[in-house]
């Protein structure tokens, strides 16, 4: 089985930098677009960053020029270093894998949406 298991987040102060990582464990084989979304108290998830199986990277406005979205395809791990941190950055972190190539007894199959179990990110000011 697949499992996407995130690392990285913490207590930081404003202006301060975190980075996150995504790692997929498992007989994984590819992975198509890797993201990064994040749950503040209150609100509904939002999409910050993706990044695609060729490495085109797409950032919201709010984290443009502060966050960096890169992947090691062959670790099959995914990064999201943060900078420049805000209070209203403060969220639950999650890793997405939209498509994910798998091996199994069955032989190789792919699944799709697989989420990270989060990560929280806090910036005190």
């Amino acid at each position: 089985q697949v499992q996407l298991v995130e690392s990285g987040g913490g207590l930081v102060q404003v202006g301060g930098s975190l980075r996150l990582s995504c790692a997929a464990s498992g007989r994984v084989i590819s992975i198509d677009t890797m993201t990064w979304n994040r749950q503040a108290p209150g609100k509904e998830r939002e999409l910050v960053a993706s990044i695609s199986s060729g490495g085109s990277a797409y950032y919201a406005d709010s984290v443009k020029g502060r966050f960096t979205i890169s992947r090691d395809s062959a670790q099959n791990t995914w990064y999201l270093q943060m900078s420049s941190l805000k209070p209203e950055d403060t969220a639950v972190y999650y890793c997405n894998a939209d498509r994910i190539l798998f091996s199994d007894s069955s032989g190789p199959r792919w699944a799709v949406d697989y989420w990270g179990e989060g990560t929280l990110v806090t910036v005190s000011s």
